[in-house]
């Protein structure tokens, strides 16, 4: 029986984005280093403030649009991955793996799937059958027209980086002040809300980290050192 491959799971706990980025490149940096037969990475966080981010797409009057949102009192931060302006703030959990797909055997358009794949697990862990990915532009995981899990990705040289911003308990009314991932007309949820109680990041992580192990066919080992 072929052995699952390793992924070592990074718990980085609430912290602010731009500390999450810079542990998630330092990640990319040592996964291309090791090669296609090196174990990946899966870096779990929860930011610690509310931070606005645009990706690799752009928009519009980005400066303008960038002190609008500042004056709320949000961080904005530019980022490499797909997809246009979304929320990141406490009470969400960020997944970001650092895998190289040559190992996965996986497609770019497979492992976006992969990844909505492992959150709609989780929803099913938590009694949210209704959950569903839809097609393109709708990526990201949906109840009732809604947005609960957005993904974004990069992935250079065969290694991803980001990945999805699962809304547990996240205040939703950061999302009012911008059209999240460009879509018009469409909403966002959380947990907290299809559930009708209080879901913490903690509460999910194991469920979502079981869903992860089975959708990508991996073992997680817990690695406790500082990536720096």
């Amino acid at each position: 029986m072929r052995a699952r491959p390793a992924v070592r799971l990074l718990r980085l706990g609430r912290l602010p984005y731009a500390e999450s980025l810079a542990a998630q490149e330092r990640c990319v940096g040592r996964q291309r280093a090791a090669g296609p037969g090196g174990a990946g990475w899966l870096l779990l966080s929860e930011p610690a403030g509310p931070v606005y981010t645009r990706g690799l797409r752009g928009g519009p009057d980005p400066a303008g649009e960038e002190r609008r949102l500042r004056a709320l009192g949000a961080e904005f931060r530019r980022a490499a991955r797909g997809g246009l302006l979304t929320f990141h703030g406490p009470g969400q959990l960020l997944a970001y793996p650092v895998l190289d797909l040559r190992r996965l055997g996986l497609s770019l358009r497979a492992y976006v799937g992969a990844l909505e794949a492992a959150a709609l697990g989780l929803c099913r862990r938590l009694g949210l059958p209704a959950a569903r990915a839809l097609p393109p532009p709708y990526t990201g995981v949906w109840l009732r027209g809604r947005k609960l899990c957005a993904v974004g990705v990069h992935c250079g040289r065969h290694i991803t980086s980001h990945g999805l911003a699962l809304n547990c308990c996240t205040d939703l009314t950061w999302f009012d002040h911008i059209v999240p991932c460009g879509l018009e007309g469409t909403g966002v949820t959380s947990l907290s809300e299809e559930l009708q109680r209080h879901v913490t990041v903690d509460e999910i992580t194991e469920p979502f980290l079981d869903a992860f192990e089975e959708v990508f066919q991996c073992s997680l080992t817990s690695h406790e050192e500082s990536v720096g």
